[in-house]
């Protein structure tokens, strides 16, 4: 890669990212090359150097926060209604592994919460980021490398899975997708399976993280949504993909919203190379056919 040119051995190397996945050794470091922590052509030098400034940028963001908590608690109702969602959300989370030995500290994660939903005013606090948040938090050892890379990874990913911004175009497209490739399934979907699509806004809310069987899983999904091959919006790909572990049983039993719904809510302990080679698929087919334009601008 050292021979290419910088543009096509940052390609290269998405590519490597992409098709093989991301060994757990390299896996922190890397990372923070596929959010934008570190730039793909920085020197170790220059990557000591923007480490040090995320750092004192963070002690910042924390100093300027504790200093304005104080106003926030007195005069914004949400602070508070969204401190104790975030509190609730904490004790109800199980950190422990199998062994019983604890995994995360939830005082590190409740800070990191609520500095993010105080600082990112594109990103308010939803249900489930909590749980985004603790797999940013087993991956590195800092608590300015876990904010940072979890406000890179929205921002990369377009804040698709921000409810307010990406969840509900995702389910847009999804229902457009399904029209184009599975029309059979979409006159289901709109007839007696209607309201089954708009119901599956945890899968992006989550990012799929509820459907696979390890967080290396979920880590491997979330590292080929960073790298935006072989499209944009493939989170989109992969949520087709998924419906269509169900069709079959849907159309064959006339199944109502509620029941696919429950259907796809038992898609749990999925291998995320074989849902990502599914997903790969439809974009396969996809790219052979006379794509509306409104599915070409959202994933070509």
């Amino acid at each position: 890669m050292t021979t290419l040119s910088p543009e096509n051995s940052l390609s290269a190397m998405l590519s490597a990212s992409f098709i093989l996945g991301l060994h757990p050794f390299v896996r922190t470091e890397a990372w923070k090359f596929l959010t934008g922590y570190y730039s793909w052509q920085s020197s170790q030098d220059e990557r000591l150097t923007v480490d040090s400034t995320r750092r004192k940028n963070y002690d910042a963001l924390c100093q300027m926060y504790e200093k304005i908590q104080p106003l926030l608690e007195n005069l914004h109702r949400n602070f508070t209604e969204t401190r104790n969602h975030i509190a609730y959300d904490l004790q109800k989370l199980y950190n422990k592994d199998p062994l019983g030995n604890v995994l995360i500290d939830k005082k590190r994660l409740e800070k990191t919460l609520l500095l993010s939903y105080v600082c990112n005013n594109q990103a308010e606090y939803q249900r489930g980021f909590h749980e985004m948040v603790m797999l940013f938090q087993l991956m590195v050892e800092h608590d300015h490398e876990t904010f940072w890379l979890f406000q890179f990874f929205l921002q990369k990913t377009e804040h698709s899975c921000v409810i307010n911004i990406g969840v509900g175009k995702n389910l847009d497209m999804l229902n457009s997708l399904i029209t184009f490739l599975d029309p059979v399934f979409a006159e289901h979907l709109k007839g007696k399976g209607a309201g089954a699509v708009q119901a599956l806004f945890p899968w992006f809310c989550l990012c799929f993280q509820r459907a696979f069987k390890s967080f290396d899983d979920v880590w491997r999904l979330w590292e080929v949504l960073l790298t935006g091959k072989p499209c944009r919006n493939f989170q989109v790909l992969v949520a087709y993909s998924m419906l269509q572990m169900v069709r079959e049983q849907a159309l064959l039993e006339s199944m109502s919203g509620d029941a696919i719904l429950l259907a796809c809510n038992k898609l749990i302990d999925l291998d995320a190379d074989e849902l990502i080679s599914a997903a790969c698929m439809v974009y396969a087919e996809l790219i052979q056919k006379d794509v509306p334009q409104p599915l070409k601008n959202f994933f070509l």
